[in-house]
This record gives structure tokens, C-alpha cells and sequence, in this order.
């Protein structure tokens, strides 16, 4: 805790303090955020981080497995997600798994959480995901299972987002735009799903930039 209380002094005697603008900015005329971004409670993946965004950039909704629910389960990250949407006008919405997810470790291991009884129940929302990577992917071993889980949730849970009648009612208007990333930790990698070609490819400089297209192993 002491390390925590030092921080917020060292916040606001230095960031906050070359940034009084951009909170007063944020203070006085609200937020307006562009992306809503959907990932994992897990303290080793920092959005803002990740992403070189400021206060006010992006909407987060943070759970353990960035899962969204089914549209006829509501709750507080379908709450979040209409807020954002609805109300704040987000032109992208992106869900970002992550390696090493020990959400995706209870999925693919019921066995293992099955005395965390609100881990076991939230997971389950998941099942689908465990059946995929069994169809599609049981020769693998476990590591590129575990792999595989990440990348296939993401796209199961943009699937959900489709759900949600105000979702689908703006990407229709294409004012809405969802995205699925995969966070590399061990290597600060980022990879984005590229339907055309039906995998996850990394997110590298602009192409003018000369950026070299790479796969993450599912």
C-alpha cells in the first residue's frame, strides 16, 4: 500500500501536474472516446500502455477473460458496452486477449477452478470456445492449445457483440467498427484478426512504413 500512496503523490507532482489542461479538458467538457476497449482483468496487460493513449482516449471494460456476455445476460460489461456505444458515440470497439490467460487456463481445465465458484460460473460463458479448440485443435499439445484458446475467444466474443441489437444496428450503418487483438506479453507483440486472410496477423507500422506481415501460431 505504501507503494501505491507514493505513486498517486509522484502522479500528481509530476504527470498531473505537466497535464493540468487535459484534465481540466477532461473535467469540464466530459469524455469522448473513439474505441472502447474490451480485455482481461489481468494486471500484466495496461491498455493505455499498450496503446500510447491518454486519459480520455479509450473506454475500458476489463473482466476476467474480456468475455461479453450473451445479449440476454445483462450485467455490468453489457451495461458498459451500451454506454459506450449509445451514449459516447465509440467508433471501434476492440477485444484484446492475451498470453498466458489463466481465464483460458479454466476454460481449458474446469477441474482446476472448480472451488472458485464465481470463476467456474463466469468462465462457463465460455464453453464455446473449449468446444472449438477441442474440434479444431486437440492434436495440438498444450502450450499451442493454450494459444489457440486466446485467439478463438476473441473471435467468439466479438460474435456476442454482434448480439446486441445497437451493435448491429450501427455496424450495418458502418459507424461501427469491431476489432480482435491478441497481446503478446513476453514479447509486446500485438495482433490483430485479418478476416481476409482468416488469422491473427501482427499489428506492425503502416505499410508505407514497410512493415512485415507475421502470424500468431493458433
Amino acid at each position: 500500500m505504501e507503494k501505491l500512496v507514493e505513486g498517486v503523490h509522484t502522479f500528481r507532482s509530476q504527470y498531473f501536474a505537466n497535464h493540468r489542461s487535459l484534465f481540466r479538458h477532461l473535467a469540464e467538457r466530459g469524455q469522448k472516446p473513439e474505441t472502447l476497449f474490451i480485455t482481461c482483468a489481468d494486471s500484466r496487460v495496461v491498455p493505455n500502455l499498450i496503446t500510447n493513449t491518454e486519459p480520455g482516449e479509450l473506454f475500458l471494460v476489463r473482466n476476467v477473460g474480456n468475455i461479453v456476455p450473451r445479449a440476454n445476460l445483462p450485467g455490468g460489461t453489457a451495461a458498459a458496452i451500451e454506454y459506450a456505444i449509445e451514449v459516447l458515440g465509440v467508433t471501434d470497439v476492440i477485444v484484446c486477449g492475451h498470453t498466458h490467460c489463466g481465464a483460458m487456463q479454466a476454460l481449458l481445465d474446469p477441474a482446476s477452478v472448480e472451488h472458485l465458484s464465481f470463476v467456474k460460473k463466469w468462465v462457463a460463458q465460455a464453453e464455446r470456445v473449449r468446444a472449438i479448440v477441442n474440434e479444431r485443435y486437440g492434436h495440438l499439445g498444450p502450450a499451442e492449445r493454450m494459444m489457440a484458446a486466446v485467439g478463438e475467444n476473441v473471435l467468439v466474443q466479438l460474435e456476442n457483440l454482434r448480439e446486441y441489437p445497437f451493435v448491429s444496428k450501427r455496424l450495418d450503418g458502418g459507424t461501427l467498427h469491431l476489432r480482435g487483438w491478441v497481446y503478446k506479453i513476453e514479447s509486446g507483440e500485438v495482433f490483430s484478426f485479418d478476416p481476409a486472410a482468416g488469422q491473427f496477423v501482427e499489428l506492425g507500422p503502416p505499410a508505407s512504413a514497410g512493415g512485415v506481415r507475421a502470424e500468431l501460431d493458433r
